[in-house]
């Protein structure tokens, strides 16, 4: 038994340090805060228990001692725990509230810092917290103090003596904060930032002197989780901001893919500054029959051609073939076709060269390349999804091959997100992604008669005309459409229709 106290970072899931990320993959329970990112959950086992402890706005899921003890329980099961805290579990996080409770019950625990925000989020903003020609001295503060006491445990000379100050969970105390400040010696005109969400697409920032931030964070309607930074760096933000400044900051977009396939367009676009909100509506599942691709594994060197269409066509497929007992070996002399890169990709990861990638990344494409070539009377093995398109077996077969379609995984609805999906797309996004026909259909089933009321506001953006005409089918025009069938192409065709849209 064992419990790790993690920094989960400022909010920025690439901020988590990588020993963080292996210990959260060994977890068998993750006891997470409000401020960890809940897509750092994405390093846990499936298997793994996730208890949500947040605090918010003063209404807590547990109080302290319950969260304590309940580490101590889980803890005492046996089970090894990764306690997620927000920034940093040592800075005003009580992680060492925590240890300390561990240690009484003789739990075996370890101590993973983590980024804080403190300085994550003004680095963000583009304010250095230190610099030269500014200042060489700077504190974090707790803005948590309770407002009603007499007597402050803060030593508000010492503080306004400080270069940069930086106050963490502050917001309800700002007038106050910005009171002994000035009271103190701080000058009124000394430059204040406040940074709500630093790190992440939601950040904003309000910039003032101590003696209008009030007024402006109030007119600006920033609310917390925020940190107010106080102190000359300030004044270095509208020349060194950066994050602001990408194409896609402040918009958010809606991504629809099997949550396993996400990774490389959540990461193009949150690059670009997007806000990605990652509903899974596909989920890959094995099948309950494998007698024909069975069947066709016994007599894999009889084919001339094995044809993948998919990522999933290839994971599948040798996830069969070596519960088999058998290797990559057995393809023989078979040639073998990929429709897209990233399918050439993940047979490459198993040592395997692409005979046949067509210039178009669709059935379409690479039916237009197998006719340049005499495949009358030759074998062809199509490992696919249960359910398919018909048009690259009917077409190889009317070509002369002699065709067989073998069943390696089937797609369903994962209904479990369909709530999901209508509180996002109700709350607003300015894109929704589609990357395949199916990620259309099934969104549309899990909107319900909601789909057209909901998708009606935002721009549809399709990685291209197979899966644009099945939205057409049900009625939805895309107004994106990739012109490179990938997932580049349509990161690039979102970019280019949301700056025209500006």
């Amino acid at each position: 038994m064992k419990v790790f106290l993690i920094g989960a970072g400022p909010g920025d899931p690439g901020l988590i340090t990588l020993k963080a990320i292996k210990a959260i993959g060994k977890a068998d329970v993750v006891v997470y805060d409000y401020l960890a990112n809940p897509r750092l959950l994405n390093h846990a086992r499936p298997e793994a228990e996730k208890i949500y402890v947040g605090k918010k706005g003063g209404h807590h899921t547990l109080s302290q001692e319950e969260i304590n003890q309940l580490l101590v329980e889980k803890a005492r099961e046996g089970k090894v725990v990764a306690r997620l805290k927000g920034g940093d579990p040592f800075l005003f996080g009580r992680g060492g509230e925590e240890a300390e409770v561990l240690v009484e019950a003789g739990i075996s625990f370890e101590v993973i810092p983590g980024v804080t925000s403190a300085i994550a989020a003004p680095a963000y903003a583009g304010i250095p917290v230190t610099h030269r020609e500014h200042t060489s001295t700077f504190s974090m503060v707790t803005g948590h103090e309770d407002p009603t006491k007499e007597d402050s445990a803060i030593d508000w000379a010492a503080l306004a003596r400080i270069g940069t100050l930086a106050f963490l969970m502050g917001m309800k105390n700002l007038p106050r904060i910005r009171d002994n400040l000035i009271r103190y010696g701080k000058s009124p005109a000394t430059p204040v930032a406040v940074i709500r969400w630093g790190s992440t697409p939601r950040q904003e920032v309000v910039t003032g002197t101590l003696a209008d931030i009030v007024q402006r964070v109030e007119e600006a309607r920033l609310g917390p989780p925020s940190i107010i930074l106080v102190g000359e760096v300030v004044t270095l933000r509208e020349k060194l901001k950066w994050f602001e400044t990408r194409p896609l900051f402040g918009r958010r977009i809606l991504v629809t893919r099997t949550r396993e396939q996400s990774s490389q367009l959540v990461e193009l676009l949150e690059d670009l500054g997007a806000e990605c909100i990652e509903i899974p509506t596909i989920k890959i599942q094995p099948l309950t029959d494998y007698r024909v691709l069975d069947e066709a594994l016994e007599r894999l060197a009889e084919f001339h051609w094995v044809v993948f269409t998919s990522v999933n066509g290839v994971s599948f497929f040798f996830k069969r073939l070596l519960a088999k007992g058998r290797d990559v070996r057995s393809l023989g002399q078979a040639k073998l076709a990929a429709i897209g890169q990233a399918t050439a990709k993940a047979l490459a990861d198993y040592g395997l060269v692409v005979d046949l990638l067509p210039a178009e990344f669709r059935a379409e494409g690479l039916l237009a390349a197998f006719e340049k070539l005499n495949i009358a009377g030759q074998k062809i093995l199509i490992p696919r999804a249960l359910e398919a398109r018909e048009i690259l077996p009917q077409k190889l077969e009317e070509m002369g091959a002699r065709v067989l379609v073998a069943p390696a995984y089937q797609t369903v609805i994962p209904q479990e997100e369909a709530k999901r999906a209508l509180e996002v797309l109700d709350q607003g996004v300015d894109v929704v992604t589609f990357t395949s026909s199916s990620t259309a259909r099934n969104l549309l089933s899990m909107l319900g008669p909601k789909a057209e009321e909901l998708l009606s506001r935002v721009a549809l953006a399709s990685i291209g005309p197979i899966t644009s005409e099945t939205l057409r089918k049900y009625g939805f025009t895309p107004q994106i459409e990739a012109k490179t069938y990938t997932i580049p192409g349509l990161v690039e065709a979102i970019r280019d229709f949301l700056a025209k849209s500006n």
